[in-house]
């Protein structure tokens, strides 16, 4: 009765030391891969501003706005850096 006791909690112990030791390495997968993504959003974001500002810069000497096709594709520019600004302040 005591030997099937014992061999009963040895299996038991064998078992979850495997599931936590197979949960411990996905966690620390899990950690690199969100890591990864901070650091990709993070450049970004660093992109996002210096485009902004670039941007801005352009647009307030007025080069592109003399020419009809020049000045609607720029004006296509200046919506999607809108949009990515937006999504810049809400990181």
């Amino acid at each position: 009765m005591m030997l099937i006791f014992v061999i009963i909690l040895g299996i038991l112990v064998v078992i979850l030391g495997y599931t936590t030791i197979n949960l411990l390495r996905k966690i620390e997968k899990t950690e690199d891969i969100i890591i990864s993504q901070s650091e990709f959003l993070n450049k970004l974001s660093t992109q996002i501003k210096s485009s902004s500002e670039k941007l801005t810069e352009i647009d307030n000497k007025g080069t592109f706005e003399g020419d009809d096709e020049i000045g609607w594709f720029f004006n296509e520019i200046k919506k999607i850096q809108n949009d990515l600004s937006q999504f810049k302040i809400n990181l």
